[in-house]
C-alpha cells in the first residue's frame, strides 16, 4: 500500500484492532518499514525529527542541570528547616516562661478572694483573706473581743454566709518572741486544722497578710470553762466529770497523732451546746526543743502534767492560782493545797461545796487522785493520756499507788505561766 498521500513531516506509526464484544490477544512479531519520497525541507523545523531531537536534548540537559542544582539546594533547604523549627521551639519556650512568670506574678499580688469563692468540701480549712476577717469582726472592735493571753486576742466574728466563727489574732509581740519562724507556726495551725475529733474545736481557716497571722476557729455558745467554774454559774458534778473526760479523749487523740495541745488550761476548753468539752486554743509553737521526737516527748508530758492541775480546778471549782483576803494579797497554788491536802488524808475538802449533795464523793476523790497522778515527775509513775483515759472509763481499775508526799518537781511549776511547755522543754530530764 502507498500510504504516502497519508504521511506528514514527521507522525507515528502504530497498530490498532477491534473485535466488536469479543476479546482477543493480538501479537504483532515483526514489521518493516520504509519510504521512497523525497524530502522537501529547506529548513529545520519544530516538526522534524532533527528539531525534536534538538528540543529533547535541551529538555533534558535542562532536567539534568535543575536536578543537580535541587541537590545542591537540598542541604541549604534542610538548614532552613531546622533554623524555623528551632526558632518556632525557643518562640514557644519563651511563651511558656512569661506565661508561667505571669502566673506566679499575678498569683502572688492577687487577694486570696478567688479562693474564698471556689467551691470547697464543706468544714475544709482553708485560708482567709486579712479584709475578709476585719470585717466579720468590725475592724477588730473592742465590742467582738471574747478574751486574751499572752499569745493574743481572741476576737467574735461573722462570714459573710453567716457563720459564727472566734478569730485568734496573734500579737506581734508573740510573733517577735516565741513566733519568730512564722513558717512553722503556720504550718502547725494547718496539721492542727485537718484533724477531726469530737472533742477538738475544729479550725475553720488562718490568715497570712499584712504581716499577721490568725488563726480562725468554730464559735462555741457557751464560751470556755473558766467561766462556767469560776463564775456565778455552777456546774454539777455530772457535767463535770463528763468534762474531764471529754478532755481526757481529745487529748489522748491528739498525741496519738504524734501532736500535742501546748496550752492546756481551763480557758482552752470550751463547752458547746450541749455541754460537750472541746479543746481549742492551741499553743502552736515550742522553743528549745532540738528535734521532733524531743518536741513530741516534751510537750505531750507536759499536756498530762496541765492536764492533772485543770482535773484539780474542774474538782475544786476554783483557779490554779487563788488570792485570799487575809491583809496582804497571798497566793495560795490549787496544787500544793491538793498535795497537802492528800498527805492528810483530806482530799475530801477539794471538793466545790456549791454543788451539794448531789456528787458523788468517792468518783470526784478518785478523780482527784488521777489527777495527782498526771503531776508526777516524768520518772516517777506520770501516765500517758492513754492510760489516763482508761482510768477514768472504767472505773472499776484500781489505780496506782500515789506517794504520800508529792516528790520534788524537776522545774518549779509556776502557776503564772501561760506557757508551760517552753519552760518544761528546757528542763525535763531524760
Amino acid at each position: 500500500m502507498d500510504l504516502s498521500p497519508y504521511l506528514n513531516e514527521y507522525m507515528f506509526v502504530g497498530f490498532s484492532a477491534s473485535t466488536g464484544n469479543h476479546t482477543q490477544i493480538h501479537n504483532i512479531h515483526s514489521w518493516n518499514f520504509t519510504s521512497n519520497s523525497q524530502a522537501f525541507l529547506r529548513y529545520p523545523s519544530s516538526e522534524t525529527c532533527q528539531g525534536k531531537i534538538m528540543l529533547e536534548n535541551t529538555t533534558e540537559t535542562t532536567a539534568a542541570t535543575n536536578k543537580n542544582s535541587k541537590r545542591n539546594e537540598t542541604p541549604r533547604s534542610f538548614l532552613i528547616f531546622v533554623a524555623a523549627v528551632v526558632l518556632a521551639l525557643v518562640v514557644l519556650v519563651g511563651f511558656y516562661f512569661i506565661s508561667k512568670h505571669r502566673r506566679s506574678v499575678s498569683k502572688s499580688k492577687t487577694s486570696i478572694e478567688e479562693d474564698i469563692h471556689r467551691p470547697r468540701p464543706p468544714n475544709k480549712p482553708r485560708r482567709f483573706t486579712f479584709s475578709a476577717i476585719s470585717s466579720s469582726t468590725r475592724s477588730f472592735s473592742e465590742i467582738e473581743v471574747l478574751g486574751s493571753d499572752t499569745r493574743g486576742v481572741y476576737y467574735r466574728g461573722k462570714l459573710s454566709n453567716g457563720s459564727q466563727v472566734a478569730v485568734k489574732r496573734f500579737s506581734a509581740e508573740f510573733l517577735n518572741t516565741h513566733g519568730s519562724d512564722k513558717k512553722r507556726l503556720l504550718k502547725e495551725i494547718k496539721v492542727i486544722s485537718h484533724v477531726r475529733h469530737p472533742n477538738l474545736l475544729p479550725i475553720r481557716g488562718w490568715c497570712q497578710d499584712n504581716n499577721e497571722i490568725i488563726a480562725v476557729y468554730d464559735f462555741v455558745p457557751n464560751g470556755s470553762l473558766d467561766k462556767w467554774l469560776f463564775g456565778a454559774g455552777v456546774l454539777p458534778w455530772t457535767r463535770r466529770f463528763k468534762v474531764i473526760k471529754d478532755v481526757a479523749d481529745g487529748l489522748s487523740f491528739l498525741h496519738s497523732k504524734q501532736l500535742a495541745h501546748k496550752n492546756m488550761k481551763c480557758s482552752s476548753v470550751f463547752l458547746d451546746v450541749s455541754f460537750r468539752a472541746v479543746l481549742g486554743d492551741f499553743g502552736f509553737v515550742l522553743l528549745g526543743a532540738e528535734s521532733k521526737q524531743f518536741e513530741a516527748v516534751v510537750c505531750n508530758g507536759a499536756d498530762v502534767f496541765e492536764f492533772g492541775v485543770i482535773v484539780l480546778e474542774v474538782i475544786g471549782g476554783r483557779p490554779r492560782v487563788e488570792e485570799t483576803d487575809e491583809g496582804n494579797s497571798e497566793e495560795r497554788n490549787l496544787l500544793d493545797y491538793a498535795w497537802n491536802l492528800h498527805e492528810t488524808d483530806e482530799k475530801v475538802k477539794l471538793v466545790d461545796r456549791r454543788m451539794g449533795s448531789l456528787i458523788n464523793l468517792e468518783q470526784a476523790i478518785r478523780v482527784m487522785e488521777i489527777g495527782l497522778l498526771c503531776t508526777l515527775n516524768e520518772n516517777k509513775g506520770r501516765p500517758s493520756m492513754e492510760q489516763v483515759v482508761e482510768l477514768l472509763h472504767n472505773m472499776e481499775k484500781p489505780i496506782p499507788e500515789l506517794p504520800r508526799t508529792r516528790p520534788v518537781a524537776l522545774f518549779p511549776y509556776n502557776s503564772a505561766n501561760t506557757g508551760l511547755c517552753n519552760n518544761y522543754s528546757c528542763t525535763l530530764k531524760l
